[in-house]
């Protein structure tokens, strides 16, 4: 049996009836993590927005990271933040948080921002887009092996994100990757029915 587990991240409209498609998907499978991204709005909306999703998240013991914004990490209360390559260090990120906080970081098709990111104390790294993605557009096309030599160097989980589906994630899971990233194929559809096909590869 493997041991990768699902990251779920947002769509980026996450108002209206999402906190119900939040909580059908949490409940439909073996989720470890919740990325909450949202784009264009104010840190007090995105708080107000955030505000019901942390709380199912909570309920379900699965970890609510926030992406990009480590001040809307720290006002809400999040487990964690996941840094872009452009959103700042992990150790001022550190500083902010505190030694409890779920640090991830960006690190495309990178070795050398992958260990960089590991040396400065994050607690994951992401490598991506594997596939084409529909939810974000990216030049960087990592090879599954990428997650294989990770996964032999160092003991810092790393998560593949980018396109992936049920249909493809089996290639990453045997490579190594402890976290598959997913928003498009979950969101995309019916939500419960994709989180529990992907737990039902990840039980395997």
């Amino acid at each position: 049996m493997s041991n990768c587990q699902l990251y779920l991240i947002s769509p980026l409209e996450v108002g209206g009836d999402f906190p119900d498609r939040l909580a059908r998907a949490l409940d439909a499978g073996d989720v470890a993590a919740f990325q909450f991204r949202v784009k264009g709005v104010d840190q007090h909306e995105a708080a107000r927005l955030a505000e019901p999703l942390q709380a199912i998240c909570a309920e379900r013991e699965v970890a609510f990271i926030v992406n990009d914004s480590v001040a809307l990490a720290k006002r809400i209360g999040a487990d964690g933040v996941h840094l872009g390559q452009q959103d700042g260090d992990v150790k001022e990120a550190r500083e902010v948080l505190g030694p409890n906080a779920q640090i991830g970081v960006t690190c495309h098709a990178s070795r050398h921002l992958a260990m960089e990111a590991g040396e400065a104390g994050a607690d994951y790294v992401a490598f991506g887009a594997f596939y084409p993605s529909t939810t974000k557009e990216s030049e960087h096309r990592p090879e599954p092996e990428l997650l294989t030599w990770w996964q032999g160097l160092f003991e810092i989980p790393c998560v593949a994100i980018g396109g992936i589906t049920p249909e493809n994630a089996a290639p990453l899971v045997e490579a190594g990757a402890d976290f598959l990233a997913v928003s498009g194929a979950v969101w995309n559809g019916d939500e419960a029915a994709a989180v529990k096909a992907f737990t039902d590869i990840l039980a395997q």
